[in-house]
């Protein structure tokens, strides 16, 4: 596959600018796995192949589906990278977290995305950075059983050091441009190479490893490989969206490179690949590299829902679960239990693999904000949406303070999942239950009375 060279500078500055078979269970194993996390990039939960898209091709992630147990119906605790990164990491929802926006809110003088600029905003977002990496995250939890860890892709909590993986490639220095990924961002758009030399690394030392592999794909900028537009040019209504299905084809590729890897070291029965997206994206058709209503950053199917995997061969039962709930505050509790490491009260997810825990949770929640976080001492003031979901139905109720004007909304995602008919006025019953339950969940305190 022909992979077009991109400099890390174009990269940045775009980024920057715009139910089958229940009873499944993990079986005892004599050592913890390999670790893998696939995280997708600003991608839609319908983009793919295996989950009903017409056109756009995803041959290597519909095999992992099917070799997965595959929650077609799994969420992101919030529907922008950064907040839903650092919950996929620390098994925690953003208003636990902290982490609850992209950027924090200041003044500045110096042109935005600048070096300038991002000094003075990792001056001022340090402390939070700093709280964040004291928390319990995965790569602590991992170090205890020996294993390594490298950081690829999209990070936003400063260095790959910082954050305690053992390895990495985002420094996090903003004179050299650090802010969500830097030298990262390079993985899986020029290839897989530093990926392929951990692995070897980690083989040599014996070691079990633990890979984040967060390629800056399909993200914007969409330039996917020439023969990939070729292929989607005519199948498409604009070229826009026709380069972004390209980039949704070219991040699967890499993802085969990936898995292929892994079959060609004899590591596939040794590793759980856990497959998840950040949040979701719906390319305007005739604007490049933006995204449309009702995706990115929004409390809808199209900002939240996501295909959650978990592959582990011989020790998880593959099916594609097509109406129970699943969350990413669901990933940590899940490999600490693969690993045998002790259960974390604290954590608020569950062990995805446990048929009976996934039985007694009647409902999941998210939570949407501001892309900038009003207040580093109360990290919630900027919360827009409240989310829960009880399939089939999804309740978003809006910051009564950040958002006045909107309305409550109850959809049943059996009959319409795309969110197109409120039927709050049709079921207030159905109503009253999940905004009980969200209110039980987590009630900011600016919103008690």
């Amino acid at each position: 596959m022909h992979v077009r060279i991109i400099s890390i500078f174009l990269l940045i500055f775009f980024s920057s600018a715009c139910d089958k078979d229940e009873k499944h269970a993990a079986v005892e194993q004599s050592s913890p796995p390999n670790i893998v996390f696939i995280i997708s990039d600003d991608q839609a939960w319908n983009d793919y192949g295996f989950m009903g898209h017409s056109v756009i091709e995803t041959p290597h992630l519909d095999q992992l589906a099917r070799e997965s147990l595959t929650f077609s119906r799994g969420y992101v605790a919030a529907p922008l990278c950064s907040p839903s990164l650092a919950t996929i990491m620390s098994g925690l929802y953003p208003h636990q977290h902290g982490i609850t926006g992209n950027d924090p809110s200041f003044t500045s003088e110096q042109q935005k995305y600048s070096a300038a600029w991002r000094t003075e905003r990792s001056q001022v977002f340090r402390p939070s950075i700093e709280n964040y990496n004291d928390l319990p995250l995965l790569t602590k939890r991992l170090e205890k059983l020996g294993y390594l860890s490298f950081q690829t892709g999209k990070w936003w909590m400063g260095s790959w050091k910082e954050s305690h993986f053992t390895h990495g490639m985002t420094h996090g220095d903003p004179q050299r441009m650090g802010r969500h990924g830097d030298e990262g961002l390079r993985i899986g758009r020029e290839g897989l190479k530093p990926i392929y030399d951990f692995i070897s690394e980690a083989e040599e030392k014996d070691k079990p490893f633990f890979l984040w592999y967060a390629p800056f794909l399909p993200h914007a900028p969409h330039t996917p490989p020439e023969e990939l537009f070729e292929k989607y040019k005519d199948k498409a209504p604009t070229p826009a969206i026709a380069n972004y299905w390209a980039m949704c084809e070219w991040f699967d590729q890499t993802c085969g490179e990936l898995l292929a890897h892994l079959e060609s070291k004899q590591l596939t029965k040794e590793t759980l690949v856990v497959y998840v997206c950040d949040n979701g994206w719906i390319q305007e058709p005739d604007k490049p590299n933006r995204y449309a209503a009702r995706s990115k950053r929004t409390p809808y199917e199209g900002g939240i829902r996501t295909p959650l995997m978990f592959r582990w061969p011989g020790k998880i039962t593959p099916a594609i679960n097509e109406t129970t709930l699943a969350s990413s505050i669901d990933i940590v509790p899940t490999v600490l239990a693969a690993c045998k490491l002790e259960k974390d009260e604290d954590l608020p997810g569950i062990n995805i693999l446990n048929a009976d825990a996934l039985k007694e949770r009647s409902s999941i929640f998210a939570e949407a904000y501001e892309h900038d976080i009003a207040s580093l001492e109360d990290p919630t003031l900027s919360l827009t949406h409240r989310i829960g979901l009880s399939y089939p139905w999804k309740m978003i109720i809006p910051d009564q303070t950040n958002r006045p004007d909107d309305s409550i909304q109850l959809y049943d995602l059996s009959q319409d999942p795309f969110e197109k008919e409120n039927v709050i006025e049709k079921y207030p019953s159905e109503a009253q239950n999940l905004s009980d339950q969200l209110d039980a969940w987590w009630t900011p305190e600016h919103l008690k009375k």
